[in-house]
């Protein structure tokens, strides 16, 4: 229950990072002091940074603050108390929302067209193509496929430049049931036959780890549409799993976020006071006017 000599207000922020200010006092000789604390509950989702010489979360005089950082949405307490018995408890703190800011879109896709380059570089996808042997192409690059379609007899993926973290591994089916159909392999390891005309009728792709990549691959199963998928797990096969893989091709999705994360600030619910304690609040900032 508040007393005679204290006032506080409670305000709800969002998360974010907030400059708390004590900006005026009516009493500039005798200034009230202002203490800023997360409400009881609230302590684990907000923190405090204060002055390097500050000990305490307590704003003595005008012209002073303190940070907020605010992880979880939650509830912070303002209390106002008089410099001495029976003096001034009217001061003016202002809360203000900092936001980090945006790149332009084009320069955000820019740079993630540039983090993708990198992120595939050295990865080398290989197929064995009836007829032909042993054919090496860079990421997204046709082996056999629609203008030119030939059975495939196995696949693999070669990446020495891999990110830290990555996990891949892939398999090939065949029909019939033959053995190692299914068998998941990591990278590097070459999945499927040579010169037993044994086609390929299906190949799954995984990828895990490091968070940001995905598989995207596309194939072309005989007498079928082209396929294609995207995603951390990727199975390719035709229309009744039977159909001979006669052209693929594969690639690896790098999405890189922004930089800079902005999140809005929503207008907060009217805070729980009493006495004088009155709050103004606007998108842009949030000012409490507490006295």
């Amino acid at each position: 229950m508040m007393g005679d000599v204290e006032q506080q207000k409670v305000v709800s922020l969002d998360r974010g990072l907030f400059f708390v200010s004590y900006k005026s006092a009516d009493d500039l000789a005798s200034p009230p002091h202002v203490t800023v604390v997360p409400t009881q509950g609230h302590e684990g989702r907000m923190e405090l940074i204060l002055h390097p010489d500050a000990t305490e979360p307590t704003l003595w005089e005008p012209n002073s603050g303190l940070m907020v950082r605010v992880n979880t949405p939650g509830t912070l307490q303002i209390q106002v108390q008089p410099m001495r018995p029976g003096g001034s408890r009217a001061a003016t703190v202002r809360i203000e929302p900092i936001q980090s800011g945006r790149a332009p879109l084009a320069a955000q896709r820019e740079r993630a067209a540039m983090y993708a380059n990198v992120a595939m570089d050295g990865l080398k996808v290989l197929g064995h193509v009836a007829g032909r042997g042993d054919v090496v192409v860079a990421p997204n690059a046709w082996i056999a496929g629609p203008m030119a379609p030939s059975r495939i007899e196995g696949i693999a993926l070669e990446w020495p430049g891999k990110p830290a973290g990555l996990d891949i591994r892939y398999a090939v089916q065949f029909a019939n049931g033959q053995a190692g159909s299914g068998k998941m392999v990591p990278l590097g390891t070459y999945a499927g036959t040579r010169g037993r005309a044994l086609p390929i009728t299906g190949v799954v792709l995984e990828i895990s780890g490091a968070e940001g990549f995905e598989f995207v691959a596309e194939a072309t199963f005989l007498n079928a549409p082209t396929l294609r998928a995207v995603g951390k797990r990727v199975v390719l096969s035709g229309p009744t799993s039977r159909e001979p893989l006669v052209g693929i091709r594969v690639g690896v999705n790098a999405r890189a976020a922004p930089d800079n994360i902005v999140l809005p600030v929503k207008p907060a619910r009217k805070p729980v006071g009493s006495g004088r304690v009155r709050v103004f609040r606007s998108r842009a900032r949030q000012e409490s006017s507490v006295g």
